[in-house]
């Protein structure tokens, strides 16, 4: 058993079976859609939530989870550990990291440490599954928080969307509202950066997004390969087509789907990649790549 337990939230968006292979625990946002209310990744995978947009006009939205929520797993997680160290999407799209804030205060939180990942999704992802595996190897707490923290800083989240609409009704568009109003066959590429999304650049076809996703990823490689961490809302076949070319300097790959919380906001369509030289922390985790070369 780790001293430290590992806590995150569902917009980390990471697949069951890994969360539970690195004793990660995911305290889930609320997703409210016709009028119904539905724990993210508990009540509503994110194959039933992209089905269900298909099917419905309205707009959903999300909630962070009660304080008391992440009360209850706090404690219990101390019961047999020595510290918790408690990882969430950035303050800027969401409020959950309050909420793990005011838990951690009603427990007494010197064991407690809550930390800012200042991402979402797919980068999150990544911050958690560095913080899971030094908690494995027996970090300590403060040990797990460098770790998370030097990998942060040259952490980089590129994605492509298939509209701007979620985003805009989400009122979590940030600076990439700039480029509502573009022409239709514009295709945004955003970045999320100081915590919240940005717009880069615009490109006109569906394939030179994915290239430029390709070579944004590229660049984050110091020639040592990447930890790659690649989402998609509704939309494998473009995350497996960027994963086939990025495998060359992928030396960890996780493809994961944008779970109902983080697909609220992304739209369905939208294919994203999180990528950090794999020198800094390597995983060498390997889930989702379909290819035949997949380790």
């Amino acid at each position: 058993m780790s001293r430290v337990a590992v806590v995150t939230d569902s917009t980390a968006d990471l697949l069951p079976e890994l969360a539970a292979a690195n004793q990660v625990t995911v305290v889930p946002l609320t997703v409210n859609l016709d009028g119904r209310s539905y724990l993210d990744g508990v009540d509503l995978s994110p194959a039933e939530f992209y089905r269900m947009l298909q099917a419905t006009s309205s707009h959903p939205t999300s909630s962070q989870p009660a304080p008391g929520q992440f009360k209850e797993a706090y404690e219990r997680l101390l019961a047999d550990h020595d510290e918790v160290v408690s990882i969430h999407v950035s303050p800027k799209l969401s409020g959950t990291m309050s909420s793990a804030q005011q838990a951690a205060a009603m427990i007494g939180g010197e064991r407690i440490h809550v930390l800012d990942s200042q991402f979402a999704s797919m980068p999150l992802a990544a911050l958690v599954l560095v913080a899971a595996a030094r908690a494995a190897r027996g970090g300590d707490a403060a040990e797990i928080l460098d770790d998370v923290t030097r990998v942060r800083e040259t952490l980089r989240c590129y994605f492509a969307v298939s509209t701007l609409e979620f985003l805009r009704r989400g009122g979590r568009i940030g600076a990439a509202g700039a480029l509502l109003g573009s022409v239709l066959q514009i295709k945004p590429i955003l970045a999320i950066e100081d915590g919240q999304v940005v717009p880069l650049e615009r490109v006109r076809t569906h394939d030179r997004a994915i290239g430029r996703l390709i070579e944004l990823a590229r660049s984050v490689d110091r020639g040592g390969g990447l930890c790659l961490v690649i989402g998609h809302a509704a939309a494998e076949p473009a995350a497996q087509a960027l994963a086939q070319e990025l495998q060359g300097v992928a030396r960890s790959l996780v493809i994961q789907p944008l779970g109902p919380a983080v697909g609220t906001h992304a739209g369905p369509g939208t294919v994203g990649v999180a990528a950090y030289p794999a020198e800094i922390f390597p995983l060498g985790i390997w889930t989702g790549f379909t290819a035949s070369s997949s380790r």
